[in-house]
């Protein structure tokens, strides 16, 4: 069972980067005069499979064993985590206002946040256990970065240079997954726990959009903008088949 679903995670991790990964364009921020808003709410209605954690060293830090869930779904089949964005925008709003390089930080054995979304550029790797953990990072089968972190509070910067699907693991605990989308526009949200997600000021006009997440891959469709309107969306992922 685990043999398979580490081939499952592998084949996802190929099909999400062919789609989501595509050469750099440039992105032009202007003012954005009567945008509009897409917003809706990313269902799940299938089985919800588990994968069996069985830490076998460092317990103490990484808990004991587990079952957890492939996708987080709530009331109504809401997904919690998926990310949405839409692709090929040339031009439209600034990009949120620069904070501190956003982080990927080794806790309790686990990916935090396990989902992220990040323009291209800096990264820093964050080790918050007394554990060595060696951060693995993916763009399909091309490694992204791969650094060992064995000190308490040890942090290593690193670049993501180009849009993609990044995979995260660690190659001293194999059940450690996280994702990072690396766009080239502002234009994406990551659903809560309602599965509800709002994309603000977007030029009118046609667009392709995308919802991923890890256990079901990608679905694509057009969205028309109309300018000062909400375009309302339900969206349905379904699994891999």
């Amino acid at each position: 069972m685990a043999t398979t679903l580490r081939i499952l995670s592998g084949l996802l991790t190929v099909i999400a980067t062919a789609i989501v990964t595509s050469p750099a364009h440039s992105y032009d921020v202007t003012a954005v005069s009567g945008g509009g808003t897409i917003e809706g709410v990313v269902r799940y209605r299938g089985d919800v499979p588990t994968k069996k954690i069985i830490p076998s060293k460092n317990v103490e830090t990484c808990g004991g064993p587990r079952d957890e869930p492939l996708i987080r779904v709530g009331a109504d089949g809401a997904v919690e985590s998926a990310v949405v964005y839409l692709v090929d925008v040339a031009k439209g709003k600034a990009w949120p206002a620069p904070g501190k390089p956003p982080e990927l930080n080794n806790h309790k054995c686990r990916f935090e946040p396990e989902v992220q979304v990040i323009p291209a550029g800096p990264l820093v790797v964050v080790n918050s256990d007394p554990v060595l953990h060696n951060t693995h990072g993916h763009y399909g089968n091309r490694t992204a970065f791969n650094m060992a972190l064995p000190n308490e509070g040890q942090r290593i910067p690193t670049e993501l240079k180009r849009p993609g699907t990044v995979h995260i693991d660690c190659d001293a605990h194999g059940w450690m997954e996280g994702w990072i989308y690396v766009v080239d526009n502002p234009y994406y949200a990551i659903t809560g726990t309602d599965g509800k997600f709002t994309i603000a000021d977007v030029p009118p006009g046609n667009y392709k959009l995308v919802a991923v997440q890890s256990f079901t891959g990608p679905v694509e469709l057009p969205v028309t903008v109309t300018g000062g309107q909400s375009t309302k969306l339900e969206i349905e992922l379904k699994k891999q088949k």
